[in-house]
């Protein structure tokens, strides 16, 4: 992929707008999705028909099965072990004690493949399952991939994506997913932004650029009302561990006066990390977490703050995160 020009990668982030706004029309919703946890998926599973020393002569007989309006081939193989069964488009094989039986386990099993390729084809707008390698999409493809309801189909995008950082074309796109409202998905699509930000300097290749990273992360922490996929605690790590210094840190500082609960525990935690690479920081950080143990208006704050000021003062391992009273 060749280096882009400034029109294109705005052409892009324009691009995934529409199409942003074009999924949410079509769902209906702007609510916040939790999304499932990521599940990596493996695949194809080791072949059974070895395991009984099946050999290519003894492929002799068609069946097929159906499931979600396809019709897909299965060469057979009676044995003495039973009957196999082998579907060479889905890179699968099954073992059973009858065609029907042989025929239900290749279908079964495959489902965990089929979920993957039909939620990824959602997100893309296909009506059936996609199945082509990730990198034969186009960027607004990849980008598209990134809101995906299965997390894992949407990380796989992310690592194809961050192949092509030094292009140059993907980063007012990825701002554009950081700065979303709308998108139900959006806090999968956001975590990937982020964990693609751990490495800011690949994509974003000015100073400018890193400026507007670090405020669409700031942003996003400022008023965010849930923390989906962890995607705000993520903002925050990001922050303090992987962006820090004289961008990161005032950053997260400047939070823990924001509206959002769960932004201002993220930026107590993420300055944590923030000392961690910017000991100079100690001091503003420890006295204005202390402003915070004496003013935050959620009482499990305060008390994170004052526990989280003296773990950094004291250079020990902090406290672990709170959950509040509503169980975010």
């Amino acid at each position: 992929m060749p280096i882009a020009t400034p029109e294109a990668a705005h052409a892009l982030a324009n691009d995934l707008r529409r199409a942003t706004g074009e999924a949410v029309a079509r769902l209906g919703t702007t609510a916040v999705r939790e999304g499932c946890h990521r599940v990596k998926l493996h695949w194809p599973p080791h072949p059974v028909s070895p395991d009984y020393h099946v050999g290519a002569a003894d492929w002799t007989e068609r069946a097929s099965f159906e499931a979600y309006g396809e019709t897909f081939e299965v060469r057979v193989a009676r044995t003495s072990h039973g009957v196999f069964g082998r579907c060479e488009e889905l890179w699968h094989e099954a073992r059973g004690d009858s065609i029907e039986a042989m025929l239900q386990r290749l279908r079964q099993e495959a489902e965990p493949l089929f979920r993957r390729q039909l939620a990824a084809g959602r997100a893309l707008g296909l009506p059936g399952r996609f199945t082509a390698p990730l990198r034969d999409l186009p960027p607004l493809g990849l980008l598209r991939l990134l809101y995906c309801e299965d997390r894992d189909v949407a990380a796989d995008a992310a690592t194809e994506i961050e192949t092509h950082a030094s292009t140059g074309l993907f980063f007012p796109a990825l701002l554009e997913i950081l700065r979303d409202r709308q998108h139900p998905q959006r806090r999968s699509a956001q975590w990937c932004v982020l964990d693609l930000f751990e490495d800011l300097p690949s994509f974003a290749r000015t100073r400018e650029e890193q400026g507007d990273a670090v405020e669409a992360m700031r942003v996003l922490l400022w008023d965010a009302e849930d923390d989906a996929c962890r995607a705000i605690y993520k903002a925050g790590v990001v922050l303090g561990g992987h962006v820090s210094g004289d961008w990161g840190g005032p950053a997260l500082l400047s939070v823990l006066a924001a509206p959002s609960r769960i932004g201002r525990r993220s930026a107590m935690h993420g300055l944590y990390h923030v000392v961690e690479w910017n000991p100079e920081m100690r001091d503003v950080v420890v006295w204005t977490l202390s402003g915070s143990a004496l003013n935050d208006p959620e009482p499990v704050l305060r008390a994170y703050a004052k526990a989280m000021a003296r773990d950094i003062a004291r250079g020990r391992d902090h406290v672990p995160d709170p959950v509040f009273a509503d169980g975010l």
